[in-house]
C-alpha cells in the first residue's frame, strides 16, 4: 500500500524522535560491552572491537574497591515481591468496599485516601524514620516493605475501585440473593474477575518499588540490606571511575523492569482498557 506524503513524513518524523531518545540506551549497552581499554569519550558511539561480559562479572560480584550488586539484588527481590503482592492485595480489598458496599461517609474516606497519592515523599521523611525507629523497623527490609505497602494503596485502591466500578451490578445482586456476604461476593465474583486488574497493579507497584531510590536511601543505612538502586550509586572504585561497569550495572539493575513490561506490557494495557469503561 503506497503512503500518502503527509503520512509518510509522520513516519520520518517519528522514527528520529524514538531514534533521538534511545540514544542513551546505545551508548549504555555497547559501553557495558567494552573493556575498560576501549572507554573513551571520543569513542563512545563506536561498537566494541570484542564483545565481553567481564563488566557484568565484575558488577555483580564485584572488584578492586567496590562491592558487587548481586547481595543488593537480592535485597530488591525480597523487598519488591511481598511489598507488591501485599499492596495489591490490600487495594483489591479497597477497592471492592468502594465500589460496590456504599456506607455513610465512602466518599469522603475515597477521596482522603487518595490525597496519599499527592503527598510528597521528602515530606514524609523525618516523622516516617522517627516512626520506623519507634517500631524498630529503621534500617531493615521489612520496614522497607511496610512504607511501600502504605504508599501504594491510594493507586492500587483508585484503580481497582475503577475496574470494580465496571462489574454488572446484577452478578454482586445475583450473590447477595444466593446468600453471599461481604467476603463471599469478592471471592466468588469479584477476585476471578479480577485479573486484568491485578496486572495493571502488580506491573505497576513492581516497577515503581523497584525503581525507588528516596525510600531506599534513607530508611537503608546499612549496606547490607540496601536495595540495588542505592548500590548502583555506590558501584565505583577508590581512585578510578570503571565506566564500562557502571554501564553494566545501570543495565542490571534495569533489565528486571524492561523484562516485565517486554513481556507483560499487553497485559498492562488491556487492564487499563479493561477497566476504563463502565457497563
Amino acid at each position: 500500500m503506497k503512503l500518502r506524503p503527509a503520512r509518510l513524513l509522520l513516519y520520518i518524523v517519528l522514527i528520529a524522535f524514538a531514534l533521538y531518545y534511545l540514544m542513551p540506551v546505545y551508548v549504555l549497552v555497547v559501553t557495558s560491552f567494552k573493556s575498560f581499554a576501549e572507554v573513551n569519550l571520543y569513542r563512545m558511539w563506536n561498537p566494541p572491537r570484542t564483545f565481553s561480559l567481564e563488566s557484568f562479572r565484575r558488577a555483580l560480584f564485584g572488584g578492586m574497591g567496590y562491592q558487587g550488586l548481586a547481595p543488593n539484588i537480592l535485597n530488591s527481590v525480597i523487598m519488591v515481591v511481598p511489598a507488591t503482592l501485599i499492596s495489591a492485595a490490600l487495594g483489591s480489598l479497597n477497592g471492592y468496599i468502594f465500589a460496590r458496599w456504599q456506607f455513610r461517609g465512602a466518599n469522603i474516606l475515597f477521596t482522603l485516601a487518595l490525597f496519599g497519592m499527592f503527598i510528597p515523599y521528602q515530606s514524609v521523611l523525618i516523622p516516617l524514620v522517627q516512626t520506623l525507629k519507634s517500631i524498630g523497623l529503621y534500617g531493615t527490609i521489612p520496614g522497607l516493605i511496610l512504607t511501600h505497602v502504605i504508599y501504594g494503596i491510594p493507586i492500587t485502591t483508585l484503580i481497582f475501585r475503577n475496574y470494580y466500578a465496571t462489574v454488572p451490578k446484577e452478578l454482586v445482586e445475583a450473590a447477595r440473593i444466593d446468600g453471599a456476604g461481604l467476603l463471599g461476593v469478592y471471592r466468588r465474583i469479584m477476585l476471578p474477575l479480577s485479573l486484568p486488574g491485578f496486572a495493571v497493579v502488580l506491573i505497576w507497584q513492581f516497577t515503581s518499588i523497584w525503581n525507588d531510590f528516596l525510600f531506599a536511601v534513607t530508611i537503608a543505612q546499612n549496606p547490607a540490606v540496601q536495595p540495588v538502586t542505592v548500590a548502583l550509586n555506590n558501584l565505583a572504585g577508590s581512585f578510578i571511575v570503571e565506566w564500562n561497569v557502571q554501564m553494566a550495572g545501570a543495565l542490571l539493575a534495569a533489565l528486571p523492569t524492561l523484562l516485565v513490561y517486554i513481556f507483560l506490557g499487553r497485559y498492562f494495557m488491556r487492564g487499563l482498557l479493561a477497566g476504563s469503561l463502565k457497563g
